[in-house]
């Protein structure tokens, strides 16, 4: 071997550089220096630095204060690449959204690649962990990072290690388990070795391609489990059956049943778009993925047929669609975040939107500022709501006063069982 790689075992000080600092690069990178490690965080974005060096963090899982303690104990943020050269290794954490057309938008990671080339060195581990289809590492990364002369293994080692953030969720970076898979065995042993120093637990995979899919299938299976529950909650509608009394009398079954609910529609960064990469790889391949089509077709539709239901109990009690005022609550993709990426809430809104209603939209979480960059009429929880026809549900926040929005909205379309489940039987709430 021509590189000492003792280091990513040894207890020594070692340095990570991390290449985007969004919500998955800054709580790895804050990780890190808790766990000891110096760190070099790269964003080529002069703004995101600037704020960050100044001690405010955009990104809810990291707070403003665990991100001044990490600047101050070995935490270095720039946007000047060649800082990344004192790292041992570099993880790349940037976007990988898909095109106009639903297929993979590399470029983010392209531009990764690019600037790993410009600053690899011997010695160094290279990890991709933004979420792509099988082969992306072996494709992309290796050929950057050989460029220069360097062999795999010999000089630099590859590997990938998909992200598993869930924003919000009480399980922080540091305590989920890291899949790993190197493009090579030694690349797997030498990442292994890094990312134990980071994380509690890693489970190494034979190649970078098994890790690569099986991010694609931790989502996937949600997307496909979460399209036949809305079909199931579009029947059980027709059949005047409560869905939601279903799912509690199926999970009663303590073996072969994992309950998953119906909304509005699937959001954020992974549901709608991961079984995507597979899909896209699929079709190069001549392959039908069509558990995947299928669940696609149906969660893309749920918006519509939200509306749909809004649009019935308008005319249930003689009102019309258009001109009709209609209170949107919540427009985060999932509850108590402020996060509204891919939100399938936002399309329910726009939907009734173009049928013409008035669509103002309360949620607290996500804040008046962001609600009217999306165009809507911003409403606080102590505005009177007795002014709309109608108030849907569609990001049950904790936070929410469920008992004043039914009790000054006439009609409530619930879809997501939130006063189901916080006991609350009330004639003008209906659910999806």
């Amino acid at each position: 071997m021509n590189v000492d790689r003792a280091r990513f075992f040894a207890e020594e000080r070692w340095t990570g550089g991390v290449i985007g600092l969004g919500y998955v690069g800054l709580p790895l990178a804050v990780t890190m220096v808790e766990n000891g490690l110096r760190v070099v965080g790269y964003d080529r974005s002069e703004n995101r630095v600037a704020e960050l060096n100044r001690g405010v963090s955009p990104v809810e899982d990291v707070s403003s204060d665990q991100l001044s303690s990490a600047l101050a104990s070995g935490l270095s943020i720039t946007d000047e690449e060649e800082a990344l050269a004192a790292s041992d290794a570099i993880f790349i954490c940037v976007p990988s959204p898909l095109g106009r057309n639903r297929e993979p938008d590399l470029s983010y990671i392209e531009s990764a690649a690019e600037t790993v080339a410009r600053v690899v060195r011997p010695g160094m581990l290279v990890s991709l962990e933004s979420t792509t289809y099988p082969g992306t590492t072996e494709d992309i990364l290796v050929p950057a990072v050989s460029a220069g002369g360097l062999a795999i293994d010999e000089d630099v080692f590859v590997a990938f290690s998909p992200e598993r953030v869930s924003p919000g969720a009480e399980m922080k970076t540091g305590d989920i388990s890291k899949v790993v898979g190197g493009v090579s065995a030694i690349s797997t042993e030498v990442a292994a070795a890094a990312y134990r120093r980071v994380v509690a637990s890693v489970y190494p995979v034979s190649s970078a391609r098994t890790a690569e899919m099986a991010k694609l299938l931790e989502n996937t299976y949600r997307a496909v489990n979460i399209g036949l529950i809305n079909e199931m909650a579009q029947l059980a509608h027709e059949l005047d059956i409560s869905i939601w009394e279903v799912i509690d009398a199926a999970a009663t079954k303590p073996f072969g049943f994992q309950a998953f609910y119906p909304g509005p529609g699937v959001g954020g960064h992974c549901i709608p778009l991961d079984p995507q990469f597979l899909a896209w790889r699929a079709k190069e391949a001549n392959f039908a993925t069509r558990f995947i089509d299928l669940a696609e077709q149906v969660n893309t539709k749920m918006p519509a047929y939200a509306a749909t239901r809004v649009a019935d109990l308008l005319n249930r009690s003689g009102l019309p669609v258009f001109g009709t005022k209609v209170l949107g609550v919540g427009i985060a993709y999932k509850p108590d975040i402020a996060d509204d990426r891919e939100s399938a809430s936002i399309e329910v809104l726009r939907e009734l939107e173009r049928r013409g209603a008035a669509v103002a939209v309360l949620d607290p979480v996500v804040g008046s500022a962001r609600i009217a960059e999306h165009g809507f009429e911003p409403v606080t929880p102590d505005d009177d709501l007795t002014g709309y026809a109608v108030a849907v549900l569609l990001t049950d926040h904790e936070m929410l006063d469920l008992e004043k929005i039914a009790a000054e909205a006439p009609i409530v379309l619930d879809t997501r069982g939130a006063y189901r489940r916080a006991g609350l039987q009330l004639d003008n709430v209906e659910t999806l």
